[in-house]
């Protein structure tokens, strides 16, 4: 029986990459479908769980997906409101890569050393990745703040956050160059998850910052994130700091992407959400 992966996405064309790691992942079928909400996914979750016997429900599974993390949570919701005893499928939410790539990025970084009682800083932290990364530091005793452009946003992810994970967070309102060095200056843990192509700190603003211990930028789109390191970095030492660039740790985030799709097929009750994805992660770091 073909393994049917069914790609929800909150946006109007369903991620490309998403769809090309399902496959790699084990999925024999990718069915895409764009623009979806709440509302209008109900039809599609009851033509998932009702066509297929309970002994071959593990062959089908759902994906959301989607660049905005807030319209994916709300949607992966709304699919398993729709499941009951017998009739459910495997579900997992990854919107814009949130999940597996914070996941990847913190593993890494807990690799090298114990979290506990560090002091983090999530540079342009308000994206999926940047919220996701910044809850999974803290469950790891990491005392985290969470920078933005603008305080509001920056302390509405941080209130999203608790409400969703019970973390807390400190908002702190970050808008240039300067004022981003000035919010690491007392940090070991510096992980920068802003747009692909922005500089948000120069050489000189981090590698005789002496507080400094471990660096990872998720940003493999030239300029890089952090200035002065490498994207291909896997946890090299660079003035002192161990160093992870995005395709440094990128390697586990595909890898672990690819798992949580096999994993989807096990069986039909598989839920995938920041947890069990960063679970796994540590054990693949």
């Amino acid at each position: 029986m073909k393994k049917l992966l069914f790609q929800f996405d909150t946006d109007s064309h369903p991620s490309v990459f998403d769809t090309v790691v399902a496959y790699d992942g084990g999925a024999d079928h990718v069915i895409g479908h764009g623009g979806l909400t709440p509302e209008n996914v109900t039809a599609l979750v009851e033509g998932a769980i009702f066509t297929r016997a309970p002994k071959d429900k593990k062959n089908t599974a759902i994906f959301v997906g989607g660049s905005n993390m807030a319209a994916g949570q709300q949607l992966f919701i709304a699919v398993q409101r729709h499941f009951f005893p017998g009739f459910q499928v495997s579900v997992m939410l990854d919107s814009n890569g949130s999940n597996t790539t914070a996941a990847a990025a913190v593993a890494k970084l807990a690799s090298n050393g114990s979290l506990a009682g560090k002091k983090a800083v999530v540079l342009a932290g308000t994206g999926p990745v940047g919220q996701r990364a910044a809850v999974m530091l803290a469950q790891e005793g990491a005392e985290v703040t969470l920078t933005s452009r603008t305080l509001a946003r920056a302390t509405q992810a941080c209130q999203d956050m608790k409400a969703r994970f019970n973390v807390d967070l400190t908002p702190i309102e970050a808008a240039d160059s300067k004022s981003r060095e000035v919010a690491i200056k007392n940090a070991n843990i510096v992980l920068a998850t802003g747009a692909a192509g922005i500089e948000l700190l120069t050489p000189e603003q981090w590698q005789n910052n002496p507080n400094i211990e471990m660096m990872a930028d998720a940003n493999a789109t030239p300029p890089l994130g952090i200035g002065g390191i490498d994207m291909m970095d896997k946890g090299i030492d660079r003035h002192g700091k161990i160093i992870w660039g995005a395709i440094g740790f990128g390697t586990l985030k595909l890898a672990l992407h690819r798992a949580c799709i096999a994993k989807l097929f096990e069986d039909n009750k598989q839920v995938l959400d920041a947890e069990n994805i960063f679970a796994l992660a540590k054990e693949m770091a």
